[in-house]
């Protein structure tokens, strides 16, 4: 029996997490933790979950596995505290909101001898596999460039603690860039190498953070890409978000939406339109993988150094915005 638990469940992806690690044969999930008492006992009794009063006597429990769903700005802790208890760790994306504190986090796990994984459910996307798989077996010829977009509704509707940046340590463009350049380094087998951001608030937040965003991004091996990570749909719209991808190469052009798999649902009385998913669960595929890296005593699929260099991304973006040039990353040995 593989044993989990979840400490915080501040994020909204807690709540699928929670099915996801139920689907899995011989995966218990032993409970929950969380700093805000109130917000973990609410949510142990909607999912009829144990809940732990702090996250040191959950880890006791012999975890073999954390899944940590902290405010962005209070990951590295809880990783060190996993690690340190001898649990592999599954972190929500971003692994940090600077570089000194996705370093700590990895070199705690490196120390205490544990995987970490963190959350790009992405590379596990059916439609974004497939594209992948075109570009491994060279259809496309040399990719010149990527366009994409991670688009969503403000998450301030969901999570109060998104639009404060002391918890979330930026808006649209630390929220939605990270799951787009990790599949843009995964596809081109290539590493960030100069970036130019702008921000705005154009539509309001409701908070301190910026809720649009437009990231230009050049690789090591030439190609280039762009991302809007803008908070730009309406609270109306049938779902949270979504992304596409366009990868543009010198013997053809493929497109993919990772969220298209679904049924337009136009109902007969209640407002909206609505769309009722049928397709692959990448979530699912996702915490698979974890459990699969624990059981085979393997690194998994999404490592560390994986959110570091997404982390190192958002970085030069902000740096980027702030100075209004473009800011180069050193390469990394």
């Amino acid at each position: 029996m593989t044993r989990l638990g979840i400490l915080s469940v501040a994020h909204l992806h807690a709540e699928g997490y929670v099915h996801n690690i139920r689907a899995i044969p011989g995966v218990e999930l032993v409970g929950i933790a969380d700093d805000d008492f109130a917000r973990g006992r609410q949510f142990a009794a909607q999912f009829g979950l144990r809940l732990f009063d702090r996250y040191e006597a959950l880890l006791e429990q012999r975890l073999d596995g954390a899944v940590i769903c902290a405010e962005n700005t209070r990951h590295r802790p809880l990783v060190e505290l996993a690690a340190g208890a001898g649990a592999h760790v599954l972190c929500e994306k971003p692994l940090a909101t600077t570089l000194p504190d996705a370093e700590a986090a990895i070199a705690a796990c490196r120390r205490a001898e544990v995987e970490l994984m963190v959350a790009f459910p992405m590379r596990f996307s059916a439609p974004l596999l497939e594209v992948k798989r075109v570009l491994d077996d060279g259809s496309l010829g040399r990719i010149y460039c990527c366009n994409g977009t991670n688009q969503g509704q403000n998450p301030h509707r969901h999570r109060a603690w998104f639009v404060n940046r002391a918890l979330a340590g930026g808006g649209a463009l630390s929220d939605h860039t990270v799951h787009l350049v990790d599949v843009m380094r995964w596809f081109f087998g290539s590493e960030v190498s100069e970036v130019y951001a702008q921000v705005n608030e154009i539509m309001p937040s409701g908070g301190d953070v910026e809720s649009a965003g437009l990231v230009s991004l050049r690789f090591e091996n030439g190609s280039f890409a762009t991302i809007d990570c803008s908070w730009s749909r309406p609270a109306s719209y049938p779902t949270w978000g979504g992304l596409t991808l366009e990868v543009i190469g010198e013997r053809g052009v493929i497109s993919s939406d990772a969220f298209r798999q679904i049924f337009t649902i136009y109902p007969e009385r209640s407002p909206g339109v609505r769309w009722d998913h049928w397709g692959s669960d990448s979530n699912q595929a996702m915490i698979e993988e974890f459990v699969a890296a624990i059981r085979e005593h393997r690194p998994p699929r999404v490592t560390g150094w994986d959110g570091y260099r997404a982390v190192e991304v958002v970085a030069a973006a902000y740096e980027s915005a702030r100075r209004g040039q473009p800011v180069r990353i050193a390469a990394h040995p």
